[in-house]
C-alpha cells in the first residue's frame, strides 16, 4: 500500500520530491517506494504539454501523412484517367493508377489504401497493451522507425511491381502507425485528468494539420520531381519530425511492476463483458461505416455538379484545416460539460452534414459543407477516443480499451468505401451513399447514447 499522507515526512527527501517534482521515487533495500503524490495527475506543467507538442509532431508526421490517402482525390487528373472507378484513395492513388501500375485494376489498387487504414486500428491491441504495461517508447520507437523505414522503401518501388508497394505502404507504413498511434493518444492520460480532452485534442490536430499539408505537397512535387523523390522529401519530414516528438514525449507515472500493491488490471477478455463500453464500441463501428463519405467522396461529386477542379482539390484542405480546430474546440467543451455530452451531438450533426453534400451545387456551398464536415467531424472523431479513456477503471488500461476498440472498429472502416462505392455504382446515384453513411452516423450516434445513459447511471451524475 502507499504510505498515507501524514508519514510522507518520514520518507527519505528523494521520495519526497520538491515543488518542481524532479524525483518521487527511491529505492530502498527491498523494494522501490513510489509516494502518492506520483499518482496524483498533476493537470499540466512544462513536462505535460511538451508530451502534447510531441504527440502533435507524431500524429503530424504518421496520421497525417497516412490520412491524406483516404481523403483527397486528384479531380485535375481523374478525367484524364478515364478509368470510370467510383472512388480513391488519394493522390498516390490517381498516380499510381495512371502511371507507376497500369497493369493493376483501380480497385485492387485501392485494397492497399483501404489494408493501411486498418492496419493501425487492428495493431492497437498490442500498442495499447504494451503501452499500459510501461513500454510507451520502446513501442513508440519501434513503431517510428518501421514507419521511417517503409517510406523510404517505398521510394525505390519500381513501376508495375504491386508487391513491393503494397508491402511497404500497406503493411509496413500501416505496422508502424499501429505501433505509435494508440500510445501517443494515451500518452495524455500520464500529464492531465480535468484538462485531459483539451491535451487530448490539440495533439490529435497534428493529423489534421498533417492532412492538409502532405497531399497539397505531394500534389505539386510528384509532377516537377518525380514518385521517387517525392518519396523521400516527405521520408525527411517524418523522420525529423519523429525524432522531435519522442525527445518531447515523456511517461510520468511507474509501469505498474514498481507500484507496491498495485492490481494486475483485468484480461481484455473482460472488456466484452462490460455493457457500456460494447455499445461503444458498436457505435464506434457503424459510425465509421459512413463517417468518411466526405473525406472520400466530396472532391468528385463538386466536379460532376459543375464546381471548379482546382477549387473542388483544395476543398479537402479547407476540411482538414477546420477538423484541426474542431479537435481543440470539441474537446475543450467537453471538459467542460462531459465528453458524452458533447461527440453524441456532434455525432448527429456529422450525420445531418453528409446529408448537406447533397447540396453542394457551386464554390460557397461547396466550401459552406467542407468547413462545417471539417469542425463537427474532427470533434466527434477526437472525442471518440475520450470517452473510451473515459470507460477504463484505472491507468493501467487506458491504452488496451482504446486499442480493442479501434481494432473491432476497423473493420467498419475497411468496408465502409467498398460498400459505399457499390451503392454508387457506374451511373453515379449519390443519395443511395448519402443516406447509407449519414443513416449509419444516426444509428453510431444511439449506441454512444446508450453508453452515456449506462456511464452516468455508474458515476452517479450527468456531466459525462
Amino acid at each position: 500500500m502507499y504510505p498515507p499522507k501524514n508519514e510522507r515526512d518520514t520518507l527519505p527527501p528523494s521520495a519526497q520530491g520538491s515543488e518542481e517534482g524532479p524525483s518521487r521515487m527511491s529505492q530502498t533495500k527491498d523494494e522501490l517506494i513510489v509516494t502518492p503524490d506520483v499518482m496524483e495527475v498533476p493537470d499540466g506543467g512544462a513536462k505535460a504539454w511538451l508530451t502534447v507538442v510531441g504527440a502533435w509532431f507524431v500524429l503530424f508526421s504518421t496520421f497525417g501523412l497516412c490520412s491524406f490517402k483516404t481523403g483527397p482525390f486528384c479531380v485535375a487528373n481523374w478525367t484524364r484517367a478515364k478509368t470510370g472507378y467510383l472512388y480513391s484513395y488519394g493522390v498516390y492513388q490517381d498516380f499510381y493508377t495512371r502511371e507507376y501500375l497500369p497493369n493493376h485494376s483501380p480497385s485492387s489498387i485501392s485494397r492497399k489504401g483501404s489494408f493501411q487504414i486498418m492496419m493501425p486500428f487492428l495493431v492497437g491491441v498490442v500498442s495499447g497493451k504494451l503501452f499500459d504495461n510501461g513500454h510507451f517508447h520502446l513501442v513508440e520507437i519501434s513503431g517510428g522507425l518501421i514507419f521511417v523505414f517503409s517510406v523510404f522503401m517505398l521510394s525505390l518501388a519500381k513501376p508495375h511491381q504491386y508487391y513491393q508497394i503494397f508491402l511497404s505502404q500497406g503493411v509496413g507504413m500501416g505496422l508502424g502507425l499501429g505501433l505509435t498511434f494508440v500510445p501517443t493518444v494515451s500518452i495524455n492520460v500520464h500529464h492531465f485528468k480535468r484538462r485531459r480532452g483539451l491535451a487530448a485534442g490539440i495533439g490529435l490536430s497534428g493529423s489534421s494539420v498533417g492532412a492538409t499539408v502532405f497531399p497539397i505537397m505531394i500534389n505539386h512535387l510528384l509532377p516537377k520531381i518525380g514518385f521517387a523523390s517525392t518519396v523521400r522529401a516527405t521520408g525527411y519530414i517524418v523522420l525529423g519530425c519523429l525524432i522531435l516528438g519522442n525527445s518531447m514525449m515523456r511517461t510520468r507515472l511507474p509501469p505498474r511492476s514498481q507500484r507496491p500493491g498495485a492490481v494486475e488490471p483485468p484480461p481484455i477478455t473482460t472488456f466484452f463483458k462490460d455493457a457500456a463500453y460494447m455499445w461503444a464500441v458498436l457505435g464506434a463501428l457503424i459510425s465509421t461505416l459512413g463517417f468518411y463519405f466526405p473525406i472520400i467522396y466530396l472532391q468528385l461529386f463538386a466536379v460532376q455538379h459543375s464546381v471548379d477542379g482546382n477549387l473542388a482539390f483544395y476543398s479537402i484542405a479547407i476540411l482538414n484545416g477546420a477538423s484541426a480546430f474542431g479537435r481543440v474546440i470539441g474537446n475543450h467543451f467537453a471538459d467542460v460539460y462531459g465528453p458524452y455530452n458533447i461527440q453524441v451531438p456532434t455525432g448527429l450533426m456529422t450525420g445531418a452534414t453528409i446529408f448537406a453534400v447533397l447540396g453542394v451545387h457551386n464554390g460557397a456551398s461547396l466550401i459552406v459543407v467542407s468547413i462545417l464536415y471539417g469542425l463537427l467531424s474532427g470533434a466527434w472523431l477526437s472525442l471518440a477516443f475520450s470517452i473510451l479513456a473515459a470507460l477504463a477503471r484505472s491507468h493501467d488500461e487506458v491504452g488496451a480499451r482504446i486499442g480493442l476498440a479501434l481494432a473491432l472498429s476497423s473493420f467498419g472502416s475497411l468496408g465502409s468505401a467498398p460498400i459505399q462505392g457499390a451503392l454508387l455504382t457506374d451511373k453515379f446515384l449519390w443519395t443511395r451513399p448519402i443516406v447509407f453513411s449519414g443513416a449509419a452516423m444516426f444509428v453510431g450516434c444511439a449506441c454512444f447514447s446508450v453508453t452515456r445513459t449506462m456511464q452516468a447511471k455508474r458515476l452517479g451524475t450527468q456531466k459525462v
